[in-house]
């Protein structure tokens, strides 16, 4: 072992920046994050990159301007975790100690699950939002479209923040309106949930909006395969397959899955780090805790549910060091769905999809312009000089 901290965060994205600020705040002398990227990237913000509202340059931020101070930072990538000898091995030949260990490296794009997905993407026949390399050519292609056919799709969870792929079917919808070809383009949404997310309280909304704008949403369905030579993608649902033929441009979010190296962690199919989705407690390994996406939480992931969960988290590691109760995360989580470039919706739950509004009033499943002021413009500086500093 060639050095050991008291607390070890693995992952330097929302999860692990905003946990590690959360810690300094509450009295931790001693946190290592260890990430391996020089850039940060405020994902959120990819959608509206995708839906040409926002550049890629206004979401990127360096790793060193967002590291808390007080915190150490070891630039480099974990590639296994040794729960009985509480260390971390990274891919530099380090062995780390810890007193407690905290996973949030998020989830890794799994492209092989979608049949010709990589190669479609690299042709830029098809596109995703959700990948930083891939958001800008989205709205390239989305922009110009006059006429023709387009797929677009909701990941099956796990995903990060599945629901926000809605953002770019509104926002290009939206803009073909007020070009006057809305009418002259027909939009196909794959979904995998029996309506549109699965919400009651806000489906009413999205149905009604996607209807007047003629989108043929696919329902209990998936990408599962697509071909940019013969431009065709075919969606399974229900033990058989649809053909979309002709089809001029594909926006199809890969799914996720836990990074293959945590699966002495993980459990369940998508490898998520098998943690008591209250206290977010490993469930047998000692002193390691999880957060964020790869955390098996039976929430839907998004940004805004970290705040809950790092309040809560940085709080248990000190509570199990006393020895008293631990508190207990009820999987608060948030979508924010555009429904027009100049209107957006939050969806605010708990683990069981029940309705958890922040405020009574107003109703912030309505769609509304201020809403989206506040998320596209005003969440970002919350996130850079608050979040990412432990102060919400």
């Amino acid at each position: 072992m060639s050095r050991h901290h008291d607390v070890v965060v693995l992952g330097g994205g929302n999860a692990g920046i905003s946990l590690a600020a959360r810690l300094r705040q509450v009295g931790c002398r001693d946190v290592l994050v260890v990430a391996p990227s020089a850039t940060h990237l405020y994902r959120p913000m990819l959608n509206y990159v995708g839906g040409g509202q926002a550049r890629l340059d206004e979401l990127t931020l360096t790793t060193h301007t967002v590291m808390p101070s007080g915190v150490q930072w070891l630039r480099d990538r974990a590639v296994a975790v040794h729960p009985d000898l509480h260390e971390v091995e990274t891919a530099k030949g380090e062995r780390v100690g810890y007193t407690d260990l905290v996973v949030a490296t998020g989830l890794e794009e799994d492209l092989g699950a979608v049949k010709g997905l990589e190669t479609a993407l690299a042709s830029g026949w098809a596109s995703t939002p959700h990948l930083e390399e891939r958001a800008e050519r989205t709205w390239e292609a989305l922009r110009p479209l006059r006429r023709g056919r387009v797929v677009l799709s909701i990941p099956p969870e796990p995903a990060p923040c599945g629901g926000t792929a809605l953002k770019p079917l509104f926002l290009a919808a939206d803009h073909w309106r007020r070009e006057g070809v809305l009418g002259d383009v027909e939009i196909h949404l794959v979904t995998p949930f029996a309506s549109v997310l699965d919400l009651p309280f806000v489906d009413g909304t999205l149905t009604t909006r996607l209807e007047r704008l003629g989108v043929h949403v696919h329902h209990d369905a998936r990408v599962a395969s697509l071909d940019g030579a013969t431009r065709e993608v075919v969606v399974a649902s229900g033990g058989g397959t649809t053909t979309i033929a002709d089809v001029d441009h594909a926006v199809v979010v890969p799914h996720y899955r836990g990074p293959s190296w945590l699966a002495g962690l993980a459990g369940g199919e998508h490898g998520l780090v098998d943690v008591d989705p209250e206290t977010m407690a490993h469930r047998s390994a000692p002193d390691v805790w999880s957060l964020g996406d790869v955390a098996d939480l039976r929430t839907r992931p998004s940004g805004g549910a970290l705040r809950r969960q790092v309040d809560v988290l940085a709080d248990n590691i000190a509570r199990r060091r006393l020895g008293e109760p631990l508190r207990r995360y009820d999987g608060y989580t948030i979508i924010p769905v555009t429904t027009d470039r100049r209107r957006l919706l939050l969806a605010e739950m708990d683990r069981d999809g029940t309705p958890q509004p922040t405020v009574r009033r107003p109703d912030l499943t309505v769609p509304r312009t201020w809403l989206w002021v506040f998320d596209r413009y005003l969440e970002p500086r919350v996130y850079r000089y608050a979040l990412l500093r432990g102060r919400v």
